[in-house]
């Protein structure tokens, strides 16, 4: 165990930290202060352990020499930190204990802390799972991003229609576990011109910035498990370098007096703002410029701390490029490299295509970014300047490789032509990193032949795979504590570092006493997540019926209105087929629109309206629930994924890159009913096919039926409950005296051409959940189902892709403390 904290942990001056951070830090009393406030003060005394451990690995010379990865993301979805970390510090008991003593209980004053609201999906959840598996496998690691004032958004609905408000996740007090480190603040640059000036005769540009803002770095632990091991998740915060004109004020200008604050405050006032106008997209490219400009300034400024010549850079330093969003990263360290420290072009090159990796995330063309040449050549003038030079080398090699072929330079050109000049940044990323990977075996395969076959033509060995993960910290430790303590009793306490080591669970998944001791724990979190959405949405559910989940972000090609097609078809079955007989099922969906994708809102506002009727329909009996649960997020993801009996992973083939909400549910031992995309494909091999329900085209089906010409009125006509359900849509079932409310995913998916396919797979949907309809009667045969999933997923933690990179891709050794 963890021999600095847990051996060493002197509870009475733990608690006398509380008393003190109450007081000092928070000025109330142990008599008056509010829940929030002995939260706040136990993690302020916790942090104490955590910000000494940090700043001791951060001076650790063996670290220092050592290679590190810099890990860039606009997101990390890192959830609430205080129960993770206290797992990870091995102090959870104690803990525990020491609250208790002061009148508190643990549990309680953890739900007071609020999720960092820091990421908006799978990639920023992927990044957390990521920094959390390098610190407890003590693979040295920064994580780079930005310190949001303002998340994605809470959501809430108002009429059924989703509604956005500010999320403001630091509450006033601050957030506990940060840690400010103004002595690492940098100064980043915008707009402004070029100059070009004589150097001992060699002629040499330098870019004048018009407008310059501060970078103030927050530092939040990332705690290595069981380990002295911290490295930290680095945040940048966008502040004014004057922000308060005095004259301004005195002369009655009060807006001009903080002119400065105001616009350097917005960079980082938002996670991703809505760039659907030009103002919201200049901000979106500053937030990126501003986040890889202040992580580039601070690696090099480390590496040049610790002794090491900028030469060397890659032998110390590899950067992560967590999707395109920190793309910009590349021709900065270019242009830091030539136009400050006077290396030449094909130098500074050599650093930097041995320096960055880069991960692609999607498969979907409209997802891969571009930013209008004009845009960029306004508000970073010298980067464009080198963005065109790598452009003009590189199409060198193109003509090189492909003499005369006009069309693949076109393609593969980093300048899109058009009448709206765009720089591409995937291809960028491609040409300028040393590595590009995929997340799941299909997506890569998918990203050579369909997405870069020319480049994996050019680069043959630059394209690689790592499958995503999963921290089994979080997504089982501690979020279902119930079946971790099941699986300890069976196999030891090692596995949290090890999940390969579930595999020794697998012999148990026919014993008639385990699988009892297995279904008691999902019933135990079925009751927890029932009684939550009691409290919360008045809604009492059945415990003993099927708990149907789909969480993701709400998107078409992740098809939350095939699952509705589903709902819409056992409910027109059970009014109408006296002979249907279902087992009872509760339908949970938990997901935020883009504010503005309206065909996503759409959809939510259509699931609100049937969750209304359904739920209140005597004629239903109960056999049928949907549930929209509000504002998902890491908290809420931790009470539905240990109580979900069906994973809901229903994607069209080829459009899902990986994901790790799959991942998630079948370790905590729910049976996935997917397509066979993204890591489904993988899932599958690992738990064998009797123990995951495949369903719908595969992706040479998805391509020949495209080729083909799709029809979705074909389908719509000729299956009968199809078309039943799809009516229901049109009328005032759902929206009494209010007919053609619901009709907007009627339309996209008869009249839109159904872009995903949805009415193609719906009668293998439909039957795949029979099937499982059927076997949940069986409740010995389901829980036989349910162990072997969770016993036969250990590759997909996360520690596993980590070695995967660190083997393949990153070259680096563990550092242990």
């Amino acid at each position: 165990m963890k021999p600095t904290q847990q051996n060493q942990f002197d509870k009475t001056s733990f608690q006398n930290s509380v008393k003190q951070h109450l007081s000092a830090t928070y000025a109330t009393t142990v008599e008056h202060a509010s829940p929030q406030q002995w939260y706040l003060a136990m993690g302020r005394a916790l942090a104490e352990f955590t910000t000494l451990d940090l700043l001791e690995t951060e001076s650790d010379k063996r670290i220092q020499n050592a290679k590190s990865v810099n890990y860039l993301s606009l997101e990390f979805l890192i959830g609430r930190l205080t129960g993770n970390n206290l797992i990870s510090m091995g102090l959870y008991q104690q803990v525990a204990q020491a609250m208790e003593e002061m009148g508190h209980n643990l549990t309680d004053l953890l739900e007071e802390e609020r999720d960092p609201s820091l990421g908006n999906g799978g990639l920023g959840r992927l990044a957390a799972c990521f920094m959390d598996s390098c610190a407890a496998q003590e693979f040295p690691t920064v994580g780079y991003g930005l310190h949001y004032e303002y998340g994605l958004f809470k959501q809430s609905f108002q009429d059924c229609h989703q509604k956005e408000a500010p999320d403001a996740w630091r509450c006033v007090e601050g957030y506990p576990w940060e840690v400010a480190r103004p002595e690492l603040a940098q100064e980043i640059g915008f707009y402004g011109h070029v100059e070009v000036y004589q150097d001992e005769g060699v002629e040499r540009r330098r870019w004048v910035p018009g407008m310059t803002v501060q970078s103030m770095p927050w530092d939040l632990p990332i705690v290595g498990y069981e380990s002295d091991t911290v490295y930290p998740l680095r945040l940048w915060e966008c502040r004014a370098i004057a922000p308060f004109s005095l004259a301004s004020f005195n002369n009655g200008d009060y807006f001009e007096a903080q002119h400065s604050l105001i616009d350097a405050g917005n960079i980082t006032k938002v996670l991703y703002p809505n760039d659907n106008h030009e103002k919201g997209k200049t901000l979106r490219l500053m937030q990126q410029y501003f986040h890889s400009a202040a992580s580039i300034r601070d690696i090099l400024r480390r590496h040049i701390q610790s002794g090491h010549s900028l030469a060397s850079l890659p032998d110390y330093e590899t950067i992560q490029l967590n999707d395109t969003h920190p793309t910009i990263a590349i021709p900065e360290l270019m242009r830091i490299l030539m136009d400050e420290h006077l290396f030449t072009w094909d130098e500074a090159w050599a650093v930097c295509t041995k320096t960055f990796a880069y991960t692609n995330h999607t498969l979907l063309p409209e997802a891969l970014e571009t930013w209008s040449e004009s845009l960029i050549q306004r508000l970073l003038p010298r980067h464009m300047e080198i963005i065109y030079h790598i452009n003009h080398l590189f199409l060198q090699e193109v003509r090189a490789k492909w003499p005369g072929d006009v069309a693949k330079q076109q393609k593969l050109s980093i300048i899109q032509e058009g009448f709206h000049r765009m720089v591409r940044m995937a291809n960028l990323c491609v040409v300028g990193s040393y590595a590009v990977n995929g997340v799941a075996a299909l997506h890569s395969e998918l990203v050579k032949r369909d997405l870069f076959p020319e480049f994996h033509e050019l680069y043959p060995t630059r394209l690689h795979n790592v499958t995503n993960g999963i921290t089994p910290r979080r997504w089982l430790k501690y979020c279902n504590p119930g079946l971790s303590a099941l699986i300890t009793d069976k196999i030891g306490s090692e596995w949290p570092a090890d999940l390969d080591q579930l595999q020794g669970i697998a012999k148990f998944a026919e014993d008639g006493q385990f699988q009892k001791q297995y279904m008691s724990v999902k019933k135990a979190n079925k009751q927890r997540l029932a009684d939550w959405v009691q409290d919360n949405m008045g809604i009492a559910l059945n415990t003993d019926a099927i708990f149907d989940v789909q969480i993701k972000r709400l998107h078409e090609y992740k098809r939350q209105h095939l699952n509705m097609l589903h709902i819409l078809s056992l409910y027109y079955r059970l009014l109408n087929d006296p002979d249907f007989d279902m087992v009872p099922r509760v339908v949970f969906f938990a997901a935020k629109a883009a504010p503005g994708y309206h065909l996503a809102k759409e959809i939510i506002y259509a699931l609100n309206k049937i969750a209304e009727k359904v739920n209140s329909d005597p004629r239903v009996n109960d056999k049928l629930k949907v549930v929209f649960i509000p504002d998902y997020r890491v908290s809420i993801a931790e009470i539905i994924i240990p109580a979900a009996d069906v994973s809901e992973q229903i994607s069209t083939a080829g459009k899902e890159a990986s994901g790790t909400g799959n991942m998630k549910l079948a370790l905590n031992g729910a049976l996935t009913i997917g397509t066979m995309d993204g890591a489904n494909v993988e899932i599958r091999e690992e738990v064998g096919d009797d123990n995951i329900y495949i369903f719908g085209l595969e992706v040479d089906g998805v391509e020949a039926l495209r080729a083909q010409g799709y029809n979705p009125y074909d389908y719509y006509h000729a299956d009968p409950l199809l078309k039943s359900s799809l009516d229901l849509l049109l009328g005032d079932e759902f929206t009494p005296g209010e007919p053609g409310k619901l009709r907007a995913t009627f339309d996209s998916l008869i009249d839109g051409g159904d872009p995903y396919l949805v009415l193609a797979d719906f009668a293998s949907y439909v039957s795949a959940h029979e099937a499982m309809d059927e076997q949940y009667r069986d409740q010995a045969g389901w829980a036989k189902k349910a162990i072997l999933n969770t016993a036969l997923v250990g590759k997909f933690s996360s520690d596993r892709s980590i070695r995967d990179y660190v083997n393949n891709i990153w070259k680096l050794e563990s550092v242990t403390r």
